[in-house]
Parts: structure tokens; C-alpha cells; sequence
């Protein structure tokens, strides 16, 4: 520092510098702002993120801030409103962490498209709505401007987690959704060289919390109050790791959308498997409200399209006529594939969510969501196509 002022006014953040590196540095200030630019393409107003160490702590990040009593009344309640098709984990901060330790009523979904189910949970205690979209494993999804403009009815923020969809494919923030969290470990890191989420947000949330600073910017906030405090923060490494897969992100998710569709076609008509969810699939109940949602972003300005074009990304999964035994031999089977509990890698990963990504939450919750037994999550990877099939196939001769 120049000198004692100067120190003064830069831990005060009266000034611009990269005084203390868990709180920012050239490099998170980089992906920050690249995240920020990539989710807010195409939004006419101003975004800004905070990057954090994973997707959990970023889903953490995003929810905790609204989670404060309005009154000075030791007794008031607290609820929040999700869909209960999400990753485990988030399941089991909302269901958990939220609710069993901190008392912090979740009120689950289940049926997302149902705008009456999601108004039957709100009350002048509820603070945010949130979303999954597409879901994972099950790939649930929903008319997003409904629920966001019944948030905002009710002076509250919608918050939704599109890591699966990615920026290359929906941007919330330009349907009015107030906040969107990724878990950057996965799609956006599709190498697998580490582990990162982030909390991107437009300037002025609609929120009840009366907290001008929040609400002005709150990805600036959370990085420079919450977390500052907390200690969510992203390595500077990490940060590099990241923003060097992120350069290829869209030529990715339209090659492993094509491969995906052309997987799910093979699994559709396989006659071992009972049920296939990908939403590009016209036989898919959720196909139409997709399809309004999930676009390549510029396909009308790339040489080889010239039009908008759909793609409904890399994640799909199936159930089979015969049930869990049949999911698990098929999945002991599998030799390109591999067996492995992470998703947006360049390498196809299958594993069968009820007896890991989602093992935690228990039965009765994984019907809730829809998650049976028999059901296998496969995230496709940049094989060819034909290699991906001739492996499912060959392990599906296997199922009796």
C-alpha cells in the first residue's frame, strides 16, 4: 500500500484492489466476470457474480442471505418453496441443514408445471422460490415465466440452478428469473480439473429483505459481506482451470446435444427399456415447454444453422420393463461408459442415482421426486455416438 489511508480505504472498499485474496483476485475477478457476461447475454440490464468452491457452497450462497427474520419476533417462521426434483445434495441442504438443524421450513413441489401447487405454498413468510431446470437425473422442467412472474406477484426473488442447461442453452436472468447458480465442477469444467459454483444475479432482486445493498447487487454482496465471513471462496487456480473449459462451451453442448439425441432415439426403441427422459425426445410429456426454453445460443448467426435452433443438452436418463436388476446389470456390463457418480465430463458417465447421487434422501423422498430404483442417469459424452450405443447395447444383451 501507498500508505495507511490507502490500506484503510481498500479493506474498507472505499477503493478498487486485490487487497485479500479470499475475498478477490485477478483471476476469480476474470471467471466472475465471464460467468456474469455468459448468463447475462442477451438481458438488457447489468449481472454480476460471485464465484464459490462448489456448486453446494454456491446453492448455499444463493439462499442463506433471504433466510433472516424480518421482525424482531424470536418466534417468527421462516419457509422457502422448491421443486423437489433437484440434485441430491441440494435435497439434502434444503431437507436437512434447512429444516432439521435450523428449523427453516422447505416446502417441496411436486408437480413443477402445476402454478396452482406452487401459489398453494406461498405466505408472507416465504422468501424465495426455487427451481432445477432441467432436473437431475429426471430431467423435470417447467414453464419458467410462470413461476418467476408468481415470485415477483408475491415480492419475492426466483432462484433457479440451471448446471445442467448451462448458458449455452437458457439464461434465466432474460426471462426475469432474479438469480441463477451453476455447479461450474461440471458441464462448464467438463476436463474434471476441479471443483467450482457460482451465484450470478441482475442488479435490483425483488426480495422482502429489507437490505438495500443485497438488493442492489447481490453477487457483489454476498462476495464482499456473507462470504467474506464465511469462506465459500474459489481457489485462483481453480478459477484458471475453469475459464480454460469454458472457452469451448458452446461448440460442446451442441456436439454432446446431437449425440445425446441420437442415444436416446436408440434407448426409445429398445425393448428392454421401458421409459427414456430427454427432453428432444417428441414422445417426452415435457417436450413442447422445452423446446420454448432451450435454444444454442447464436445458432441464427452460425454459418451452419442460420436459424434458431433446439438443443436439449448431454444429461438423460431411463427405467427398465424389468426393474432394478436389470438397471444394475446393465450398469456392471458397461465398458466404454464409465460407472462414476459426476455428469458433464468429455468422458460418458452412467451411475443409477438411487444408490448414489440421491441414495441420502430415502425412499419415500425419491418417490416424491421420481426417482426409482431402475432408473440409470447417463450423461453422454464427446465419443462418437455409435461407439456410446455399441456399448449400451452390448450391456444390454446382457439383461434378461
Amino acid at each position: 500500500f501507498r500508505d495507511s489511508d490507502e490500506m484503510e480505504a481498500a479493506l474498507s472498499y472505499l477503493i478498487p484492489s486485490w487487497t485479500y485474496s479470499r475475498i478477490h483476485n485477478p483471476s476469480i475477478g476474470y471467471l466472475e466476470d465471464t460467468l456474469a457476461l455468459l448468463d447475462g447475454y442477451g438481458f438488457d440490464g447489468e449481472t454480476t457474480c460471485c464465484v464459490t468452491a462448489s456448486g453446494m457452497a454456491a446453492i448455499a450462497s444463493a439462499t442463506q442471505p433471504f433466510l433472516v427474520k424480518l421482525t424482531k419476533n424470536a418466534s417468527e417462521a421462516i419457509n422457502f418453496v422448491s421443486t423437489c426434483q433437484v440434485y441430491g445434495g441440494t435435497f439434502q441442504q434444503y431437507g436437512i441443514r434447512r429444516m432439521e438443524e435450523q428449523g427453516i421450513e422447505c416446502r417441496w413441489v411436486a408437480d413443477s408445471n402445476n402454478l396452482d401447487e406452487w401459489a398453494s405454498k406461498i405466505d408472507k413468510n416465504t422468501r424465495f422460490l426455487f427451481g432445477e431446470m432441467p432436473s437431475n437425473p429426471g430431467l423435470a422442467f417447467f414453464d419458467m415465466k410462470r413461476v418467476i412472474d408468481l415470485a415477483h406477484e408475491h415480492g419475492i426473488p426466483f432462484i433457479v440452478d440451471t448446471t445442467v442447461a448451462t448458458p449455452a442453452l437458457l439464461r434465466p436472468i432474460v426471462h426475469g428469473a432474479d438469480i441463477v447458480v451453476q455447479s461450474v465442477t461440471k458441464t462448464m469444467t467438463s476436463s474434471g480439473f476441479g471443483i467450482a459454483g457460482a451465484v450470478i444475479a441482475r442488479k435490483d432482486i425483488v426480495t422482502t429483505i429489507k437490505n438495500d445493498e443485497m438488493k442492489s447487487d447481490f453477487a457483489t454482496y454476498i462476495k464482499l459481506l456473507p462470504n467474506r465471513d464465511m469462506g465459500p471462496c474459489l481457489s485462483p487456480f481453480q478459477a484458471i482451470l475453469s475459464l480454460n473449459d469454458i472457452r469451448t462451451l458452446r461448440s460442446k453442448i451442441d456436439l454432446l446435444s446431437q449425440s445425446s439425441m441420437k442415444v436416446a432415439r436408440y434407448l426409445e426403441k429398445h425393448p428392454k427399456i421401458s421409459r427414456v427422459n430427454y427432453l428432444g425426445l417428441e414422445s417426452h410429456p415435457l417436450y413442447e415447454v422445452a423446446s420454448k426454453y432451450l435454444w444454442l445460443v447464436d445458432a441464427e448467426h452460425d454459418e451452419h444453422y442460420g436459424k434458431p435452433v433446439n438443443r436439449y443438452g448431454h444429461l438423460l436418463s431411463f427405467e427398465f420393463e424389468n426393474g432394478i436388476v436389470a438397471a444394475r446389470t446393465m450398469m456392471d456390463r458397461l465398458k466404454r461408459i464409465w460407472r462414476a457418480t459426476d455428469l458433464g465430463r468429455i468422458k460418458s458417465v452412467a451411475t443409477i442415482p438411487s444408490i448414489s447421487t440421491h441414495q441420502q434422501m430415502g425412499e419415500e423422498c425419491r418417490t416424491m421426486a421420481c426417482i426409482p430404483g431402475d432408473l440409470v442417469r447417463l450423461c453422454v459424452g464427446a465419443e462418437h455416438p455409435d461407439d456410446i450405443i455399441a456399448d449400451l447395447d452390448q450391456a444390454l444383451r446382457g439383461v434378461k
